[in-house]
């Protein structure tokens, strides 16, 4: 084996050679560069609580394709991606032993304790083996070390401020460049087998041609993503408008699941809403991504803050609320059955693709939280184990925020099921897409099955109870919306002649700090 300065990069959560700076670090500053990726045994154990599977299959295939996206890319660069299965810090203990050349482990650091734990464990191992530790920060828009605060504790617990002051007073750090060559591994080293499903003890994922996210992991696709929404398309000058969307692939950006494995840079993308606005067109919907970015770089910093209340059943406040753990009402809720066509519609997608729609996320949040008074946390670990866009930060600081334990300002938000499906699927093609028991309900009755008369059920061809339940609630307040449905084609046609956003509604802010209305 080489005797020469090799550093060992360990990837994580940023599968991507562009922006990266854990690559310029270690190209600088060795003869031989190792990158690394672990398929660490622990993420295929069960979720802290309730024990649900950690990794499902749909983000488990996403993470595959972008290991191996991104393994292709470091061989056209006279590299690879060294691939092992086991804990992080023992296949580096052992590449260090085996090597007698590792002068330096590089990495970007995570914000949770589990990936906190790993990094406190590499550095251990690196001390005892007198081996430098170099890290950086690389997942957030914002640098952790550019915020206008003097310490992470002075982050404002409500998003808005936080907002204010980043764009009043922050500054986005200039994209690294794209290496053109990486430094090649050590002499013999091999670059090991990608592991299969079956190798991981998984159960492989199969595409719904439903799915309103039928990608592919890996930087290649991020990339390639970017540029249809931005440039070959111009989806993103209409994005605040079609956000709200429920059905199709391009109603939203669609990021999350690269953001989420550092396929792409957020950087990068806010330098091409940049270079956008100023060769196409500057407006809301252009601006309105860069918002959403920042709700991504806001939990995360909550994360840095608040460490492992993020995962406490009182939350950020402290609040004592009397959660219930009903595993009958639970198992409807994530089965899809609940009775309630909205809910159950979104709790299917996400089991049968790994995705859901911001707008479904919040609506199965607040009705598992504030109509079946459930344990969030059941929510969270649910999630955490099928979207393929889990982001644990993002995750955890959403289902807080719907439970009225996190940065919420507003006391008991809780979401009208029947007004919320009848504002953002109006006609009901959503309902009737994942629900297609209800398909013989026409027009907007969908969402309210249970209020149709005998004949009107019979002639759909609907049997309460039978072939689709009887609502596990019903929350008062419904209805004052079961008369304002639309029982034809709806009027109003958004982008591709569907109508999933209701002109009405369309300046309605996924963040609701902009809304006028009190009634969600």
């Amino acid at each position: 084996m080489s005797a020469s300065r090799t550093v060992i990069c360990l990837l994580r959560n940023d599968l991507r050679l562009h922006d990266n700076e854990v690559f310029h670090w270690a190209q600088r500053n060795a003869e031989h560069i190792i990158p690394l990726f672990c398929f660490d045994p622990r993420h295929y154990q069960g979720t802290h609580h309730f024990n649900f599977p950690k990794t499902g299959p749909f983000r488990l295939q996403f993470l595959l394709d972008s290991v191996k996206d991104l393994r292709a890319t470091l061989k056209k660069r006279g590299s690879t991606l060294v691939v092992r299965q086991g804990k992080p810090e023992e296949v580096v203990g052992d590449l260090i032993k085996q090597l007698d050349s590792v002068t330096a482990v590089a990495f970007h650091e995570e914000v949770a304790s589990e990936e906190k734990t790993v990094e406190k464990k590499l550095k251990d191992i690196c001390c005892q083996n007198k081996v430098k530790v170099q890290t950086f920060w690389g997942s957030t828009l914002y640098h952790r070390d550019d915020l206008p605060f003097s310490h992470i504790g002075g982050l404002p617990d409500v998003y808005t401020q936080f907002r204010k002051v980043v764009e009043g007073q922050g500054k986005v750090r200039p994209v690294l460049s794209t290496l053109e060559q990486v430094k090649s591994l050590p002499l013999g080293l091999e670059e090991g087998p990608i592991p299969t499903f079956e190798g991981l003890g998984q159960t492989e994922s199969v595409m719904d041609c439903r799915s309103a996210f039928p990608c592919h992991g890996g930087e290649t696709e991020a990339l390639a993503r970017l540029k249809h929404y931005f440039w070959d398309t111009n989806a993103i000058a209409t994005y605040k408008e079609t956000r709200n969307g429920m059905i199709g692939v391009d109603y939203s950006t669609k990021f999350s699941p690269w953001l989420a494995l550092g396929c792409i840079s957020p950087r990068y993308i806010y330098e091409q809403i940049k270079k956008y606005e100023a060769e196409r067109t500057a407006n809301q919907s252009t601006y309105w991504v860069i918002f959403e970015l920042l709700w991504r770089d806001y939990f995360k910093f909550v994360g840095l803050k608040y460490g492992n209340r993020i995962f406490h059943m009182n939350g950020l406040q402290d609040k004592h609320v009397p959660w219930k753990t009903d595993m009958t009402l639970f198992n409807a809720w994530k089965e899809g059955r609940t009775g309630v066509p909205f809910v159950d519609a979104n709790m299917r997608e996400l089991a049968l693709t790994g995705f859901m729609s911001n707008r479904g996320r919040q609506n199965v949040a607040s009705f598992l939280t504030k109509d079946l008074g459930l344990d969030w946390r059941l929510g969270a670990e649910w999630f955490e184990y099928l979207l393929v866009d889990h982001d644990v930060c993002s995750n955890y600081g959403n289902w807080l925020y719907s439970a009225g334990i996190g940065n919420d300002p507003r006391e008991n938000r809780k979401f009208n099921m029947i007004k919320q499906g009848l504002d953002y699927d109006n006609n009901g093609d959503y309902v009737r897409q994942w629900v297609p028991e209800l398909g013989g309900i026409k027009g907007g009755d969908v969402h309210t099955p249970w209020t149709l008369s005998n004949s009107a059920l019979s002639h759909a061809k609907v049997s309460l109870n039978d072939t689709y339940p009887s609502p596990i609630v019903i929350a008062p307040e419904w209805g004052r919306h079961v008369n304002n449905k639309s029982s034809g084609p709806s009027s109003t046609k958004g982008r591709k002649g569907s109508s999933y956003t209701p002109r009405q509604h369309k300046d309605r802010g996924i963040d609701f700090y902009f809304s006028k209305k009190k009634s969600f």
